[in-house]
């Protein structure tokens, strides 16, 4: 197991660094506690927006192919992505390199300069991006399951914004709200690999001496508000129907959090799992279907997608709510149990083997729960579910009036659909 060594310092940067020495890799992640659940809907799409804006030019490399060529030289993986509770800018590279590499996420990261000409660019680049989620219907169909969620409030919007949105945001709400956000206590520096961990410490405290202490803007609380099934359709003329299915659950503070993510392995979350038994071996129906597990600071839930014949529609829903009602009053058998808790910690195991993926585990937990929990804590809370904890969780998900689907295909009608999720 990995020993990971953490400081904050004065002024409420935390630095993480996790030494590994089975790598050749290092990474270096900063990531910043904002995203689209912390914009109105006027700058609905902006830290999507500002993490494009990143890769434009700094000081010392001052045209975006500089930023680019940089790790590209070397051979190094480096990208940036957005959420709704946070955004990350990371760059991996062979750990002789890793100078080169923290030097370059330290420069984008504090010295951007945001130049109004590629933000009138970036605008059609992100449009572009929106166009293609929307004309993607197993996209589409995973933010239409937000907005059915929460609805207009960020947590139900897109972190991309709308082609609206987007289009009328200009450099100077850019450059205010990257000071509002980008500030010393919003940041985690994680550093992964092949690394000396105190030499390491000191050298980012080096590159990030002068990042701005300022106070940053709260999160506006969200509003979960449910007493009846909801189905929301996307009226499209397509050969198969994309659906979302599932129910509100625990967010990542939930002492259930742990039996929320093995009850997903075990309805969608493998190959033998109940679900893909069901409805793609059995019924023939889908050749996609999954269940993930969403557990954020201030929202979750468990839900179920597929890719569905638009003939079979009707029987694909009512055989995945039929497994979710079997689910809520038969305990889980103690072999399909043990199964999921060995399938989680096995995936994980292999997951931390790369240096990226060990700089999110351990950068991530602290960014969002101000604590980090080690492999082998996690192992333990995983081991530590019950068949119990399994059923009193599903119960509590499943509840007829928690329910709720979104589908993308050739149907108006709800009636239909609501009929099944009212089925006991």
């Amino acid at each position: 197991m990995h020993q990971h060594k953490q400081v904050t310092l004065e002024n409420g940067l935390r630095i993480i660094t996790v030494p590994q020495n089975s790598t050749q890799a290092v990474t270096v992640l900063v990531l910043v506690a904002t995203g689209s659940k912390y914009e109105s809907r006027k700058i609905n799409g902006i830290s999507h927006f500002l993490e494009h804006m990143f890769f434009k030019g700094t000081e010392k490399r001052p045209d975006k192919l500089d930023i680019a060529e940089t790790l590209d030289k070397i051979g190094g993986i480096y990208n940036a992505f957005t959420g709704e509770d946070y955004t990350g800018y990371f760059a991996k590279v062979a750990a002789e390199k890793f100078d080169l590499a923290l030097d370059w996420v330290s420069d984008i990261y504090l010295n951007s300069l945001l130049p109004e000409k590629e933000a009138k660019r970036e605008k059609g680049v992100i449009i572009e991006e929106i166009n293609m989620l929307y004309d993607n219907p197993m996209s589409r169909v995973g933010l239409l399951w937000n907005h059915l969620l929460y609805g207009d409030q960020p947590a139900g919007r897109d972190i991309a914004g709308t082609k609206e949105s987007v289009s009328a945001i200009t450099r100077n709400a850019l450059l205010n709200y990257m000071e509002s956000q980008y500030v010393a206590g919003n940041t985690v520096v994680c550093v992964a690999g092949r690394i000396d961990g105190e030499e390491m410490i000191q050298k980012i405290k080096k590159y990030f001496a002068k990042i701005s202490v300022a106070s940053p803007i709260e999160k506006p609380k969200v509003i979960e508000k449910q007493t009846r099934p909801a189905v929301l359709l996307d009226y499209r003329k397509t050969d198969q129907t994309h659906l979302c299915f599932g129910g509100r659950g625990h967010n990542i503070f939930h002492p259930d959090k742990y039996a929320q993510d093995v009850l997903g392995v075990i309805l969608g979350g493998m190959m033998s799992s109940r679900l893909f038994i069901e409805v793609r071996e059995k019924l023939g129906v889908a050749y996609y279907v999954r269940t993930s597990v969403d557990a954020n600071p201030d929202t979750g839930f468990l839900m179920s997608q597929a890719g569905v014949d638009n003939r079979n529609i009707e029987k694909a829903v009512a055989t995945i709510m039929r497994e979710y009602r079997k689910i809520s009053k038969e305990k889980v058998p103690p072999a399909e149990l043990q199964k999921s808790k060995d399938h989680i910690k096995g995936k994980m195991a292999l997951l931390l083997e790369a240096s990226d993926e060990l700089a999110a585990f351990y950068g991530i937990q602290e960014l969002m729960e101000k604590q980090v929990l080690t492999l082998k804590e996690v192992y333990n809370k995983i081991d530590s579910v019950s068949q119990e904890d399994i059923l009193r969780v599903a119960k509590d998900i499943f509840q007829t009036k928690n329910i709720n689907l979104a589908m993308v295909g050739p149907f108006r009608n709800k009636k239909t659909f609501e009929k099944i999720l009212l089925q006991k």
